[in-house]
Protein backbone atom coordinates (compact mmCIF):
# COMPACT_ATOMS: atom_id res chain seq x y z
CA UNK A 1 0.00 0.00 0.00
CA UNK A 2 1.33 3.43 -0.92
CA UNK A 3 1.32 6.39 1.45
CA UNK A 4 1.88 10.13 1.22
CA UNK A 5 5.35 11.05 2.49
CA UNK A 6 3.97 14.29 3.98
CA UNK A 7 0.96 13.11 6.01
CA UNK A 8 1.07 9.32 5.81
CA UNK A 9 -2.36 9.14 4.20
CA UNK A 10 -3.22 6.15 2.01
CA UNK A 11 -2.98 6.70 -1.74
CA UNK A 12 -3.91 4.39 -4.56
CA UNK A 13 -1.40 2.88 -6.95
CA UNK A 14 -2.97 4.92 -9.74
CA UNK A 15 -2.51 8.15 -7.75
CA UNK A 16 1.12 7.18 -7.16
CA UNK A 17 1.60 6.59 -10.88
CA UNK A 18 0.19 10.01 -11.78
CA UNK A 19 1.62 12.18 -8.98
CA UNK A 20 4.64 10.16 -7.83
CA UNK A 21 8.23 11.22 -8.39
CA UNK A 22 9.39 8.06 -10.16
CA UNK A 23 10.85 6.67 -6.94
CA UNK A 24 7.48 5.68 -5.45
CA UNK A 25 7.17 8.84 -3.36
CA UNK A 26 4.22 11.24 -3.26
CA UNK A 27 4.65 14.55 -1.43
CA UNK A 28 0.99 15.66 -1.40
CA UNK A 29 -2.35 13.89 -1.45
CA UNK A 30 -6.07 14.73 -1.15
CA UNK A 31 -5.78 14.27 2.64
CA UNK A 32 -3.19 17.03 3.13
CA UNK A 33 -3.67 19.44 0.21
CA UNK A 34 -6.41 20.88 -1.96
CA UNK A 35 -7.22 18.73 -4.99
CA UNK A 36 -6.66 21.62 -7.39
CA UNK A 37 -3.14 22.21 -6.09
CA UNK A 38 -1.72 18.74 -5.52
CA UNK A 39 0.87 18.95 -8.30
CA UNK A 40 2.11 22.37 -7.19
CA UNK A 41 2.25 21.40 -3.52
CA UNK A 42 4.07 18.17 -4.36
CA UNK A 43 6.72 20.07 -6.33
CA UNK A 44 7.16 22.58 -3.51
CA UNK A 45 7.46 19.93 -0.78
CA UNK A 46 9.87 17.87 -2.88
CA UNK A 47 12.03 20.94 -3.46
CA UNK A 48 11.97 20.35 -7.20
CA UNK A 49 12.08 22.99 -9.92
CA UNK A 50 10.42 21.43 -12.95
CA UNK A 51 11.07 24.33 -15.29
CA UNK A 52 8.47 26.84 -14.17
Amino acid sequence: MAHCTHCGGHISQRFLTVFGDGEDRVFACPSCSANAGIAEVAKERAGVDWGR
